[in-house]
């Protein structure tokens, strides 16, 4: 007896690990496996209400697709248990919802989350056919939250709101919000270090509620990492009329963005924002393609930026350049201002042909620019051909 008991007790390893390890490996597994875990032994029946990491998706409820209905109802029901249940702090919290008839019990959802206010990081996604899902008041009462990503949400402000004052790192992606809302959710979030906008079209950003691309970075005074792509309303980049803001971005690292250095605000705004991040370590841009005449660009001429210095700056990437001549001019801008840059890296669009790459590369051996790094690498690379799949 003594010797089965010793071989159970020897088999039972993960039992007898301590109650952080266990919670830890849980993470590891989808939270449908996790909570089938509380019939193995008694030990780790509540095992599972310790997790910091809850991941709720379309994956939870495992019902055929003709049963919606069914599946809509086992999805809130089991959302509703694990939190109910749920013991200890949050420290990641990912909800994507893909159904639109449950905009009622997602409220509940978030009013019951509110109240808790222990979530550091929330991932939050809801598709809807008929639009996108409005925030309810409640969720402005997550005050603990220190990483924020939303996608196809409404946002509208309540009076109430005074920010999130823990909040590091924030993603809007196929976000609703107007120019004043967003101005007033960046302002009051003072810790604010990363932020992503992708992939809204900003109509409403003129008149009475004008926000500019320069208004944008006046509200991120400690930002750190900032992409921004996706947006097509020409007004956005209107209205630069100086080359640094009165604010320099001194925490500014890492730019992102995806732009069209056909239209020169766009170019000026660009300008504005990397004359004012002294600090910027790299530097990436998508380019547009645009129809129309070229300008002068002679406003890019690096002696008419003699207070530009990117004494920092390490790694310059374009993706989908065109070769038009505001985008080589401004290459050259760079590379005559940045004395660490390591890298330069040019990924041409497909539209380039390879006679065009030809004669881009023979014009730069010939017309040499200056450069203040003598060993950057500059890169030119056709963009990789994904592979085909087998039928």
């Amino acid at each position: 007896m003594k010797m089965k008991d010793h071989q159970r007790q020897s088999s039972d390893r993960i039992s007898s690990l301590p109650d952080d390890i266990i919670e830890k490996i849980l993470t590891f597994i989808p939270i449908r496996d996790a909570l089938r875990t509380s019939v193995l032994s008694k030990r780790c029946r509540y095992c599972w209400t310790g997790m910091q990491k809850l991941v709720f998706d379309d994956r939870l409820i495992n019902v055929s697709s003709d049963m919606g209905v069914v599946k809509k109802y086992k999805l809130v029901i089991t959302i509703f248990h694990v939190l109910l249940l749920h013991k200890g702090p949050i420290s990641e919290l990912y909800i994507h919802i893909s159904d639109e008839e449950i905009v009622n019990e997602i409220d509940q959802i978030i009013l019951h989350l509110s109240r808790s206010k222990n979530i550091k990081k929330f991932i939050f996604e809801v598709y809807r056919y008929d639009g996108y899902y409005k925030l309810p008041c409640s969720f402005f009462s997550l005050h603990g939250l220190e990483h924020l990503s939303l996608k196809y949400c409404v946002i509208e402000i309540p009076s109430m709101f005074n920010g999130f004052s823990m909040l590091k790192s924030l993603i809007f992606v196929e976000v609703d919000i107007n120019a004043t809302m967003l101005q007033r959710f960046l302002i009051s979030c003072p810790l604010l270090e990363e932020f992503t906008w992708i992939g809204r079209y900003v109509t409403d950003f003129i008149g009475d509620n004008k926000c500019t691309f320069v208004d944008l970075f006046k509200c991120l005074p400690s930002v750190q990492a900032v992409n921004i792509s996706r947006f097509y309303n020409k007004d956005f980049y209107a209205g630069v009329m100086s080359q640094k803001l009165h604010t320099p971005l001194v925490y500014l690292r890492i730019l992102v963005l995806q732009v069209c250095f056909g239209k020169q605000d766009e170019i000026s705004s660009t300008l504005c924002v990397i004359n004012s991040s002294p600090n910027l370590e790299k530097i990436k841009f998508k380019m547009l393609r645009y129809v129309g005449q070229t300008f002068n660009t002679s406003f890019l001429d690096p002696q008419d930026y003699s207070g530009l210095n990117l004494d920092h700056l390490r790694e310059l990437e374009i993706t989908n350049f065109h070769n038009y001549a505001p985008e080589m001019e401004f290459v050259k801008l760079i590379m005559a201002k940045s004395p660490l840059l390591k890298k330069a890296r040019i990924e041409l669009d497909n539209s380039i042909s390879v006679d065009i790459e030809v004669k881009m590369l023979q014009d730069l051996v010939l017309q040499p620019f200056p450069r203040a790094s003598t060993s950057a690498k500059f890169i030119i690379e056709r963009p990789k051909k994904l592979p085909v799949k087998a039928n």
